[in-house]
């Protein structure tokens, strides 16, 4: 009997076996094997455009800003206004507004400085048992970038006072880094008006990848400086003066900006309404002051309308007239009531002008 013959009579009927003439219509039959490697794939989701996706916002709050026109020439002109009468008027009202102001702000924050504690701390840097240095530190420096340096959009680095040291190591990334995303955001919405775009500053500043403790303060200290604008006078927009309500962090663009035109409304207007109480106060100190001679009674009204609180130790150290020169004309001007004390202590006691209401 002879051997079953092979069912493959030669290496062309192996399937098993691959010839020369399989491998050069292998990779065109093959149609579901992926492509080259060096190819990209063409199912992956789009890569980024040419505009950052994060200035698409823009439009939002230009739209938000067209809706608010009215509103916003009012409290624009308000603005103005609070500007024209800072230029004219004596230069210790800036610094006045600039510490009330950042002791409300340590309120939003919840830091909770007093005006009287801080003004121990701006004036002589004097604190307390219970005072929070690093709180203070905070308001203290709110109170340098309100009253001046340089601009926000200047230098952000240098207006934080976050200036990346030398020795950083190539591997860490620095601050010119981590805040580029809202610096670009606001380079490219300088068509806006300075109110709005302080607006829309303060709501994106999560982009400046600060994430400390001090973020409400410096976000609501760089939108102030940016909203007062090109101001002579008032280099600075009171914000935190109005209330929480301008800083509410909720709804849309619109919704913000309308919360933050009434916040600033209500600030600028409390500001001028200070203004004024000041200025009355100033002029009746002045007539009843006119008889006493030297340097000390003048000196000392202009502290006093300078600060809103005032020790002893202070008025000393900003007047540079001698402590007994101090005290006799404190004591002085609280009989007459132009001065009340606030403590009621017999030591570390503190004054303020008295403002009479009609």
């Amino acid at each position: 009997m002879k051997p079953q013959e092979s069912t493959f009579n030669d290496l062309s009927d192996d399937p098993l076996t691959t010839t020369e003439e399989d491998e050069e219509t292998s990779e065109e039959d093959i149609w579901f094997l992926p492509g080259p490697l060096e190819e990209d794939p063409d199912d992956l989701p789009p890569g980024p455009r040419a505009q950052p996706p994060e200035t698409s916002v823009i439009d939002d709050w230009a739209k938000a800003e067209g809706a608010q026109a009215a509103l916003l020439a009012r409290v624009a002109g308000r603005m103005g206004a609070l500007d024209d009468r800072l230029e004219r008027g004596s230069k210790g009202w800036r610094h006045r507004l600039a510490l009330i102001e950042a002791a409300d702000l340590s309120w939003y924050a919840g830091d909770r400085v007093s005006p009287d504690r801080l003004a121990l701390w701006t004036s002589m840097r004097l604190s307390g048992v219970q005072d929070d240095s690093n709180a203070l530190a905070r308001i203290g420096w709110a109170v340098r970038r309100l009253t001046g340096g340089p601009g926000p959009m200047t230098d952000l680095a240098a207006f934080l006072d976050r200036r990346d040291p030398e020795t950083i190591e190539d591997t860490a990334e620095r601050f010119e880094d981590r805040a580029s995303g809202w610096i670009d955001v606001m380079t490219a919405a300088a068509d806006l008006h300075p109110i709005t775009r302080a607006c829309m500053g303060f709501h994106l500043w999560s982009l400046a990848g600060l994430g400390q403790h001090g973020d409400q303060i410096e976000a609501t200290v760089t939108a102030a400086r940016i909203a007062a604008g090109d101001g002579r006078g008032a280099i600075f927009a009171p914000i935190a003066k109005g209330g929480a309500g301008g800083l509410r962090a909720a709804g849309l663009p619109f919704e913000r900006l309308t919360h933050w035109l009434d916040g600033m409304n209500n600030a600028i207007l409390t500001a001028m309404r200070h203004l004024d109480d000041i200025e009355a106060w100033d002029a009746r100190a002045d007539a009843a002051m006119a008889r006493l001679s030297g340097r000390t009674p003048a000196g000392l009204r202009s502290v006093l309308t300078e600060w809103p609180f005032v020790s002893a130790p202070m008025a000393e150290a900003l007047t540079g007239a001698s402590r007994a020169a101090v005290q006799r004309n404190l004591a002085w001007m609280e009989d007459r009531g132009l001065i009340q004390e606030v403590t009621g202590h017999g030591r570390y006691r503190m004054w303020r002008i008295d403002i009479q209401v009609s």
